[in-house]
């Protein structure tokens, strides 16, 4: 392949890999996590609500990794509050998974950012058939790949199958209970699923700019023993 077309994709992998690492640390601080609403179901079995009078005893919840904020309705308004996971929510939710995620969250982003800085390396210096060729390229797109599907899935496992919604919305909670009435994930937990493509995209261009996937035998992989010469 042309000198040209390899800087070419490099120079696109290494800005894919940088628009992750801001978009990641975006979704971090953002409450755009989850969105959703819940029932006071309490409230709802007194009156026997149905129907149209049943909206009288829905809220809202929405929330990221760190905060968010809610409506809790029982037929008498709505009281809006705020609350943080760190300190107030660590003994209610799993706190495990919870940490865990924003770990692999921070590992996405500084692997995403080294990744673009090796990108634009063998875009234009001559580097060896170290961690600083090819090898590390497929080497930090597939961590952050991983660390991408990890986060989804131990989130994921953090709402559904801890109920993770529930337990905010009856935190604090003495008089009525709440249920999850309606719940899905927002734009930030979309943001890490586009990052993780993004990554495995990146390693098809690793592929398309003419190196081969890592342990894979190559006929001229005797005769090669020097620096990589992406000028030649």
């Amino acid at each position: 392949m042309p000198p040209q077309h390899k800087r070419l994709l490099f120079c696109t992998a290494g800005l894919l890999s940088l628009a992750c690492a801001l978009g990641t640390a975006a979704a971090v601080g953002s409450q755009l996590w989850v969105r959703g609403s819940i029932l006071c179901s309490t409230g709802a079995l007194l009156v026997n609500a149905s129907g149209p009078e049943l909206h009288k005893f829905i809220g809202d919840i929405q929330y990221g990794l760190f905060s968010g904020q809610r409506v809790r309705q029982c037929g008498l308004g709505g009281r809006a509050s705020q609350f943080s996971f760190f300190p107030d929510l660590l003994r209610i939710i799993p706190a495990s998974i919870h940490v865990s995620v924003i770990l692999f969250c921070t590992v996405l982003i500084v692997f995403a950012l080294v990744g673009a800085g090796f990108f634009m390396f063998n875009a234009f210096g001559s580097p060896y058939e170290t961690l600083h060729g090819p090898v590390g390229l497929y080497l930090w797109s597939f961590i952050s790949c991983s660390c991408g599907c990890l986060i989804m899935i131990l989130f994921s496992s953090e709402v559904k199958i801890h109920h993770l919604s529930e337990k905010i919305a009856n935190f604090k909670e003495g008089t009525f209970t709440f249920k999850t009435h309606s719940e899905q994930f927002a734009n930030s937990f979309w943001t890490i699923l586009v990052c993780s493509l993004v990554h495995f995209l990146n390693a098809l261009l690793i592929r398309f700019a003419g190196f081969e996937f890592p342990f894979s035998k190559s006929k001229e992989s005797g005769t090669i023993t020097g620096a990589v010469d992406l000028m030649y």
